[in-house]
This record gives C-alpha cells, structure tokens and sequence, in this order.
C-alpha cells in the first residue's frame, strides 16, 4: 500500500479510536449509573473538560477526514499518489500529535503547538491540491 493509502487509512482509524473513547467513556457512565444514557450533550461539555476536549478532537477529525480524503482519492484513482506520498505520512503524525495534545492540555503553550500543527497538516494538504491540479 503506498503512503498516501496507508496516512488515508490511518486518519480513518484514528478518527474510530476517538469516537470509541468517547462511546467508552460515555458507556462507563451509563453503566456505572451516573448517566443515563440519553442524558449526553453531543459536544461533551455536560460531563466535563477531558469529555469535551476529547469531542472536539473527534469532530476535528472528521471536519478534515473529507478534505484529505478527496485529495487522497484523486491521487489514488488518477495514479499520481507518487505525488502525496511525500506528505501523506507526516500529515498523519500531525494529525495524530495534534489530537493527542488537544486532549492532553490546554495551557497556552499546547494550544499554540495545536494550532502549528493544525496549520501544517493544512498547508500540506494545499500542497497536494496545487500538486495534483498542475499534473
């Protein structure tokens, strides 16, 4: 599988990772009684600031999963990946470093390190789009 497929693929999984926290955290609530289990606020802040840290990260997930994808996939089908390969990976850590430090902190200093990550993985992906629209 090439780069670009596998960093595709590693979004996708990452994005399930998340959502799984959150339905096992939201769960474990539910279960241990102190939820019930049509009680929870889609954006997490009702059950506290990890729950909603980690809501956020999710839906940043999957905000940018379709933007990445469709450059990803128009790289795949067209057989130009040889021209995301170089990035795909390292969006993938950056995406990955980004969530884990949204959920890890939210000094001053971890916010700005989140937003350079946020802003690399989408200057990466402006790279492919210029990338594969000159091919």
């Amino acid at each position: 599988m090439s780069p670009s497929a596998t960093a595709l693929a590693g979004f996708a999984a990452w994005t399930l990772i998340l959502v799984l926290m959150i339905g096992l955290y939201r769960s474990y609530l539910v279960l241990t009684g102190q939820r019930a289990s049509n009680q929870f606020d889609p954006s997490g802040a009702d059950v506290g600031e990890f729950s909603r840290r980690l809501c956020r990260a999710h839906a940043n997930c999957y905000e940018n999963l379709p933007i990445f994808g469709a450059l990803i996939a128009v790289a795949l089908i067209t057989g130009k990946s040889a021209l995301t390969d170089g990035l795909a990976m390292w969006f993938l850590a950056a995406r990955i470093a980004q969530s884990v430090i949204h959920l890890s902190s939210t000094s001053p200093t971890a916010v700005t390190i989140r937003f350079g990550l946020y802003l690399a993985q989408w200057m990466m992906m402006a790279i492919m789009a210029v990338r594969l629209l000159a091919a």
